[in-house]
């Protein structure tokens, strides 16, 4: 079993920057293809970026140029850098893990799941 914790969210205004930090514990593999969700009330979860293999990386596009993901294998942490905040990023963002290097761009891919950390953007 893989325990993810998420930390980092927080309030924050229009144009700031957050790190969103996820460390993996329990029996992880090596490189596990790894993504942050978000899930905003009212609206469905949705993936905003994903890391698999040594540097595949995928954003959704209303993220591209301000998000960042990252990882630190030897920390088993993976990193969602956030700038240019914008108040429609305010949701519940997720930490999500494969039991796989093997990337995947559907929820129902991702085997673990974090309890979520709060962003807020005030505009």
């Amino acid at each position: 079993q893989v325990q993810l914790a998420e930390s980092g969210g927080g309030l924050v205004q229009a144009g700031g920057s957050l790190r969103l930090s996820c460390a993996a514990s329990g029996r992880t593999i090596s490189n596990p293809a790894m993504a942050w969700f978000r899930q905003a009330p009212g609206k469905e979860r949705e993936l905003v970026a994903a890391t698999w293999s040594i540097d595949n990386t995928y954003y959704r596009n209303s993220v591209k140029g301000r998000f960042t993901i990252s990882r630190d294998n030897a920390k088993n942490t993976v990193y969602l850098q956030m700038t240019s905040l914008k108040p429609e990023d305010t949701a519940v963002y997720y930490c999500a893990a494969r039991k796989t290097s093997l990337g995947a761009l559907s929820s129902n891919d991702y085997d673990y799941w974090g309890q979520g950390t709060q962003v807020t953007v005030s505009s």
